[in-house]
């Protein structure tokens, strides 16, 4: 679903150049339920922007559901976040309109496709579980509730791809446990590719992959031990929650380049170190500080 090869973003202002990304590699495969996470300026909102259309790629490779996104137009541009993405924001002030309707508002996307309205946006209010909601104005809902009401907006155009910014950030831990299950379900039943930017290590835990970015890359991969209910089954027979469920891995550049894990060099007695030194043990690549003086 999403190939990115040496990707690159290059704000300018003035005399300034502020590199977004350096180069980043990421693939999402179809069907794909994962999240990103990183450090506030590390890029991972950059890179979710140039996903979803908002924002042009500066140079790099960038492939989004076949199709190339350094060669769109202005039009390529409006047909894709018409057709082929959603996007969910943390601030609701983006993704709905006050003085509507929870219906209303997932009307008027459907509307600019011309399709059947009313009829469409009954079931797509009664797939996130608000259909009893559908006629009151959003100061009448909870913050979960309206976020649900922009998972069904997300969904009206029929998407393939759906990104989510921080989509829990304005709700207590109840509420995001039950809209990341809501993500979960979308995944599975209507096979749709969900990309969560995070900041959350809670969140971020209970989805199978999760790519962290550091200053403009990937730099690590973690991948889950287990499936998801294999880890809710644990839980139920009374296993620690808090237990390790994913394995990290850092990730290895065309170059032969990696990012260390953050946390991983200050433990090992590397801060304030320049180089490493780098030895082959018994098959295994080894990284000790250099000796002293």
């Amino acid at each position: 679903m999403i190939h990115c090869e040496g990707l690159v973003k290059i704000y300018k202002a003035a005399d300034l150049e502020v590199f977004a990304l350096q180069g980043l590699d990421l693939h999402v495969e179809a069907g794909e339920l994962m999240a990103i996470i990183g450090n506030s300026g590390s890029g991972k909102s950059t890179l979710l922007n140039m996903l979803g259309g908002l924002d042009r790629p500066t140079a790099g490779s960038l492939v989004v559901d076949g199709k190339d996104m350094l060669k769109f137009s202005e039009r390529d541009y409006v047909r894709y976040k018409r057709e082929s993405v959603g996007f969910v924001w943390q601030n609701n002030g983006r993704n709905l309109i006050p003085y509507l309707t929870a219906q209303q508002n997932v009307e008027l996307p459907i509307l600019l496709q011309g399709r059947r309205k009313k009829e469409r946006a009954r079931e797509l209010l009664e797939a996130v579980g608000l259909s009893h909601r559908a006629h009151n104005k959003l100061q009448q809902l909870s913050g979960g509730e309206q976020q649900r009401v922009a998972i069904a907006i997300a969904l009206a155009n029929q998407p393939r791809l759906l990104l989510a910014d921080e989509p829990t950030g304005s709700v207590d831990s109840r509420m995001a446990t039950q809209i990341l299950e809501l993500f979960r379900e979308l995944n599975r039943t209507l096979g749709l590719t969900v990309v969560i930017v995070t900041h959350d290590p809670e969140l971020a835990r209970k989805v199978d992959r999760v790519v962290a970015i550091r200053d403009g890359k990937i730099s690590s991969e973690m991948l889950r031990k287990g499936s998801y209910l294999q880890e809710l089954e644990a839980m139920a027979e009374g296993e620690a929650a808090a237990r390790e469920t994913h394995v990290e891995y850092a990730v290895l550049d065309k170059a032969g380049r990696l990012q260390v894990p953050a946390g991983y060099l200050d433990t090992a007695g590397f801060k304030d170190k320049r180089k490493v030194r780098v030895e082959l043990e018994d098959g295994r690549i080894v990284l000790s500080p250099p000796e002293d003086a």
